[in-house]
């Protein structure tokens, strides 16, 4: 999504700023998030915000649901506090690829594991 320097570093400024604003969010549904990575489109009129979140898959749900809802105001925030003509639209995704490695070093413990039990 990003093309050039500029997206970049604006890209790294949204995190620093979402980073620290969504924990002050009073939303019960929005639980531990970690914003791993935003990227911002090359026009600088999208912005694309990947964040991993503790918990079950519920709390998975109810934290996107979070930051949908907090979403004008996160964009807001992102107005008041990043000098750009025009403030980007977000969208938020979450990050699997946290996941998908502690599903893969799960499935090598398994392995590992039956190996052993063959071996004995």
């Amino acid at each position: 999504m990003s093309g050039g320097g500029r997206p970049e570093r604006v890209a790294e400024e949204f995190r620093e700023v979402l980073a620290e604003e969504i924990p002050r969010l009073k939303d019960p549904r929005v639980g531990f998030v970690t914003i791993t990575r935003v990227e911002v489109a090359p026009d600088l009129r999208r912005a694309l915000i990947y964040y991993t979140v503790l918990g079950e898959n519920k709390d998975h749900r109810r934290t996107r649901a979070g930051l949908e809802s907090a979403r004008a105001h996160l964009r807001a925030v992102l107005g008041h506090q990043v000098r750009l003509k025009f403030t980007p639209e977000l969208d938020f995704e979450e990050d699997m690829g946290l996941q998908q490695v502690e599903r893969v070093n799960e499935l090598l413990r398994q392995i590992e594991s039956s190996r052993g039990d063959d071996d004995g």
